[in-house]
This record gives C-alpha cells, structure tokens and sequence, in this order.
C-alpha cells in the first residue's frame, strides 16, 4: 500500500500547488477570483488526500507486499486475488440506478435523482448480501 499511498498524496500535492496557482493567475487576469475552478481543485486534492491517508493508515498495518519491496519479485504476487461473483446482475444494477441519479443531476430533476440515489442503495444491498440471502445462500446443516 506504500506505493498508493505515495502516488495520492503526490497528485494531491500537485493539486493543491495547481489551485494555488490557478487562484492566482485568475485574480491576476480578471481581478477577482474565479471560484469554480479553485474549488473544484481544492476538493480534488483533499479527496486525493483522503484517499491516500487511508491508505497510508492501511499500510501501517500490514505487512509489505511484494509490490512495496525492493527485492519484491513478480511470482510473489501470483495467486488467488480474491472471490468474484461469476454470474450477478447487480453490478449492471448499479451501473443502471446510478445512470439514473446522474441523468437526474444532468436535468436538474431532482425527483430522478431521489430515485436514482434510493436505487443505488437498494443496488450495492442487493450486491453487498448477494451471498447473505436467496437462491445462492449455503445451507445450513
């Protein structure tokens, strides 16, 4: 995670450093502030660097991965990488509520945004406990 953490907390970096000089050539240019662009990199760089924070917290607390040594080969690495669900829907679901809320947020229909984001909720439950309930739920004996 030391390798994460670094490339966030270096865009992040350069974010704040661009937001300071994009402040300062807009209010040099038009002789106010132009609030929008300064904002949004602002809110970039601290969402980079809550990004990295995190995983710099994760790092501390495990041990290093073959990716974050020096020594580290590429045959370490190899192996299982986790569990993927091999037939849901609920990604496409998800993909879909939260299509919905964005074409809400792009036509200013604030009633499809509430539908999109109740959507996106009853989504990411679906795909949370998709292995917690149902058909693909493991008996028990």
């Amino acid at each position: 995670m030391k390798t994460e953490y670094k490339i966030f907390a270096g865009v992040a970096v350069f974010l704040f450093g661009a937001a300071a000089v994009y402040g300062f050539y807009t209010y040099g240019e038009v002789g106010n502030l132009e609030w929008i662009g300064f904002i949004a990199l602002i809110l970039s760089g601290l969402l980079c660097s809550m990004c990295g924070g995190f995983f710099w917290f994760v790092a501390r607390r495990i041990d290093l991965r073959p990716e974050d040594r020096e020594d580290g080969e590429i045959a370490e690495g190899a192996g299982e990488v986790g569990f993927f669900s091999p037939g849901s829907y609920w990604p496409f679901g998800l993909a879909l509520s939260a299509s919905t809320a964005g074409l809400g947020l792009v036509f200013w229909q604030w009633w499809l945004v509430a539908l999109g984001l109740i959507m996106v909720i009853f989504a990411a439950c679906g795909l949370l406990f998709e292995y917690y309930s149902g058909t693909r739920h493991p008996a028990e004996h």
